[in-house]
């Protein structure tokens, strides 16, 4: 009798431990992707490439096509066949999307580095469709005196005046930042004239609401500092210093905003190429990193995405990089870090060079996409969380008064259990795009929600949420005036 009990003590235990070690927060579903061949790809984004309504990631690719990956059939299936999107010859490394135009649709930037700095041989694309046919914008005659011939890493859609009208931040490496924009019926770079043509080892740059009312630029820089531009009426003003934010010693990589201490306010989270990985969170009037310890380890960190992949309403940091492990921590309230084991899913001999998210099959549940190459042609993945519970999450698509993505507006859930602010992202990770979508997944005993929707040009509305598990879409108002 006592050995049949020892026996089962003994089972039960080894189950436990079995169990425990097989648990893993992600599930691999990297066999959902269609024609997966190894091969060397850098940025992602995530928008609407034909118009129809749902979302595709835009997959850069280094000397193999640029993709257009759409769910359909339970595959990830690549809709793109124009040479011009797809331009194998370019070099494809940074992309991101938004309406440069205001049609209403979203052009995609493609950012080419054939060489490390300075001056490269083939300069950027500007992906445009109309009737069904795709063009490069900057093809067009009056678009070819301004051309961006400078090694460059990642882009950035930057709402400058509120109004609707995107420029693209272009991050080189090398050489000056271009800024371009739709200026007298042509693309024109005006980073001179609105402060932003520095010369530096530019890597990730994001823009948000981090300082004023209208869309700041954040840049993660290499071999020199950081850069913290504050948007005063449309002229860009580099505060970093003041802020405490130029990390002169380290070497920036991916970078993303977030609210990490669920107080309705944004705040920024960098990494840094073998160096310590910050928290940036602003009080009286500076930036203080607040980093655990476990999170600041130096890694060879490539991309940075902060989203919610388990739908319980505390968002994780996920950690892509190269060569080694990837990483993922759990964002408790008061901004506390906890990591979680992906050990089976870390990808130990990943060579990760970017990353996206989105809920690219519409359950309502993230999935996250990572390329790798650089060092060895390998293919994409694809995971998602491993959640029991359904219907578990609020998700909220911005829309400015053209109908395009408010790109860079804030996005703020309230409840009787946080004040949670995310970005309608502009551009983020590095050399990526996430989803043009706000993702909050739902707390135990969370309830009273409603929305505040704080636009480009600083005006705040705010609606009512009924129930969970939606997605709502919230359009600005045309009648929608900039703050004096």
């Amino acid at each position: 009798m006592c050995f049949k009990k020892t026996l089962l003590v003994s089972f039960i235990l080894f189950f436990s431990l079995f169990k425990n070690v097989s648990a893993n927060f992600f599930d691999n579903i990297t066999d959902l992707i269609e024609n997966n061949y190894e091969s060397l790809r850098y940025g992602i984004s995530v928008t609407d490439f034909n118009n129809d309504g749902n979302y595709e990631f835009i997959v850069a690719g280094f000397g193999s096509e640029n993709l257009a990956l759409t769910y359909k059939d339970n595959k990830l299936k690549n809709i793109a066949v124009d040479e011009k999107f797809t331009d194998r010859r370019s070099f494809t490394i940074g992309v991101a999307a938004c309406d440069i135009d205001s049609d209403g649709y979203e052009e995609i930037y493609f950012l080419n580095t054939d060489t490390y700095s300075g001056e490269k041989k083939y300069s950027d694309r500007l992906i445009d469709t109309k009737n069904k046919k795709i063009f490069d914008i900057f093809e067009q005659k009056k678009n070819q005196s301004d051309l961006n011939f400078t090694a460059g890493r990642s882009v950035v859609c930057v709402d400058r005046k509120g109004n609707g009208k995107y420029g693209i931040y272009v991050a080189n490496y090398g050489g000056p930042t271009r800024f371009y924009e739709k200026f007298k019926s042509r693309i024109a770079d005006r980073a001179k004239e609105f402060g932003l043509d520095k010369i530096t080892g530019g890597r990730a740059v994001i823009s948000g609401h981090i300082l004023s009312d209208r869309s700041d630029i954040f840049a993660a820089n290499e071999r020199g500092v950081n850069f913290l531009y504050k948007n005063v009426k449309g002229t860009f003003y580099d505060v970093a210093s003041s802020y405490k934010v130029l990390d002169p010693f380290e070497n920036g990589r991916g970078t993303a905003l977030t609210d990490v201490l669920y107080r309705g306010q944004l705040d920024i989270v960098t990494g840094n190429w073998d160096g310590e990985h910050r928290i940036f969170v602003e009080r009286n009037n500076i930036f203080e990193d607040i980093a655990s310890e476990d999170f600041k380890k130096p890694s060879k960190i490539r991309t940075v995405i902060v989203a919610d992949f388990d739908n319980d309403g505390y968002d994780e940091i996920f950690l892509n990089n190269i060569g080694e492990p990837n990483k993922l921590f759990k964002i408790k309230d008061k901004g506390q870090i906890e990591e979680i084991d992906i050990t089976l899913n870390s990808e130990a001999n990943g060579l990760g060079t970017g990353a996206a998210v989105a809920d690219i099959d519409k359950d309502g549940i993230l999935e996250l996409l990572i390329a790798h190459g650089e060092n060895g042609n390998q293919i994409l993945t694809l995971y998602k969380a491993d959640i029991k519970k359904t219907k578990n999450f609020i998700r909220i698509k911005a829309l400015n008064k053209n109908g395009a993505p408010a790109r860079g507006a804030t996005v703020t859930l309230i409840s009787n259990l946080r004040n949670h602010s995310k970005t309608i992202d502009s551009g983020s990770g590095y050399l990526c795009q996430m989803e043009p979508v706000a993702h909050y997944g739902i707390r135990e005993g969370e309830k009273d929600f409603k929305i505040e929707i704080k636009w480009t040009n600083g005006k705040v509305n705010e609606y009512k949420i009924d129930r969970i598990g939606k997605t709502y879409t919230f359009k600005q108002s045309k009648l929608s005036i900039s703050p004096s």
